[in-house]
């Protein structure tokens, strides 16, 4: 029957919820266990480590896009996977397991490759996978035949088909010890408890990468908070000269919180992301207590927990200071704008008091310009009252002038008014404009 095309996507997601499948184990054995810490071009390197190694065994490599890869390299099986911040190889050797801890299985690896393998080494641990029957522990022989004295913690996980044990040391060879006493499991049992517990190792870890940074922001947090309060405590009594200043400062500490939010934010999410997938882990062991020992749920907490609260304290920190912040700038934000208010007002004041003055300064020149005019044309008249005189006309110079003052000082009176309202009055350019 033919099918209508499948999504593009349709193949890698049904596939997901098949990857990473755990390895099967069968008792005894051994495995060594990495997890490195990556950029993006390292674990880019760490495909290219892979599809070396399967090259030295004559092997085909696995294609760049996949995210696992698993392969029978002689008496050794190798797998490896990628992940968003991390890389890890889990390299697995059957047999010999009472000698786990001194002969791992990577010690079948040659050296030189182990050495380059790219990334910061964030966990390494053996495991060992003992065939044994159910029985009563002697929890002090264990701690000083496979931890070196220390005492462990764990639990019967599974159903109680196996016993688990770490000291959660890391040991004078760089890595921690995982002891699997396997009373009545599964080869894929087996496999699926052995990750668990590598897991569980590594994102407890990883979740702990927020520690360190919740720890340096603790001291830079302190002193932005005292740097608002006394912002905060200038903002009563501030003048508004001082205003624009404590604006530049709060701007200014709004923006260093900001920065430091951003650099943390994903730290801290994916902190709590990583502490969710642990406990989640330890929740699938089904643990069952064994007397004198503490589980690695009781233990993972008792220590994890304190560092959760600590960086979720100053995760809240921040977000309260970024708040009160963003208050406070709002606060001198309105005060400063209130202030530039007033000071509009008082130039708008002080334009129109010059307006005035410039308008009474100008009726005063008009009035003088007035009786300028009528005072030069007043003359020429009487001049030209006494030219005519002397051309025989009867005219009184004095009379002439008597009589066009008043008509020449109205005259002059319009024709200047006339001027004032031509010049004054606005364009039709500027009428335009305001339509």
């Amino acid at each position: 029957m033919k099918l209508p095309a499948d999504h593009p996507q349709r193949i890698e997601l049904n596939d997901e919820v098949h990857a990473r499948p755990p390895e099967p184990l069968i008792a005894p054995s051994r495995l060594s266990y990495l997890a490195l810490l990556c950029d993006t071009p390292q674990r880019e390197a760490g495909w290219a480590a892979i599809s070396d190694l399967c090259r030295r065994h004559n092997l085909e490599p696995p294609p760049q896009s996949v995210l696992h890869f698993s392969a029978q390299l002689g008496p050794l099986r190798v797998k490896w996977e990628r992940h968003t911040e991390f890389v890890r190889f889990t390299f697995i050797a059957e047999g010999d397991a009472d000698d786990a801890f001194h002969r791992p299985a990577i010690a079948e690896l040659p050296p030189d490759w182990v050495a380059a393998l790219p990334g910061q080494v964030m966990v390494a641990a053996h495991v060992a996978l003992i065939k044994t029957e159910p029985s009563p522990l002697d929890l002090a022989a264990i701690a000083t035949r496979w931890f070196d004295g220390n005492m462990p913690v764990g639990a019967a996980v599974s159903g109680a088909a196996v016993t688990a044990l770490t000291d959660l040391q890391i040991h004078a060879d760089g890595f921690s010890r995982h002891l699997m006493l396997d009373h009545a499991t599964t080869p894929w049992q087996a496999g699926r408890i052995a990750q668990r517990l590598l897991e569980i190792d590594t994102y407890r870890l990883l979740a702990l990468l927020a520690l360190p940074v919740a720890r340096h922001a603790g001291p830079v947090l302190a002193n932005s908070e005292r740097e608002l309060a006394s912002i905060t405590a200038l903002l009563v009594s501030v003048k508004p000269a001082e205003e624009p200043a404590l604006l530049d400062r709060l701007t200014q500490l709004e923006a260093e919180i900001e920065n430091q939010q951003s650099e943390m934010r994903y730290r801290f999410g994916a902190a709590d992301a990583y502490y969710e997938l642990m406990r989640r882990r330890i929740d699938e062991l089904r643990e069952q207590r064994i007397t004198g020992l503490q589980t690695f749920g009781e233990f993972t907490e008792r220590r994890l927990a304190p560092a959760m609260n600590t960086w979720r304290s100053i995760a809240s920190r921040q977000e309260s200071l970024s708040l009160r912040v963003d208050r406070a700038t709002h606060l001198l934000s309105i005060r400063v704008d209130l202030t530039r208010e007033q000071q509009n007002q008082q130039l708008l004041a002080s334009m129109n008091s010059r307006a005035r003055l410039q308008l009474r300064l100008q009726s005063t020149v008009e009035g003088l310009s007035v009786a300028a005019v009528t005072y030069y044309v007043s003359a020429l008249v009487g001049h030209a009252a006494e030219a005519l005189r002397f051309a025989g006309l009867h005219i009184d110079p004095a009379l002439a002038i008597g009589v066009s003052i008043p008509v020449v000082a109205a005259v002059a009176f319009l024709g200047i008014h006339h001027i004032r309202r031509t010049v004054t009055r606005p364009s039709e350019s500027e009428h335009a404009a305001d339509f």
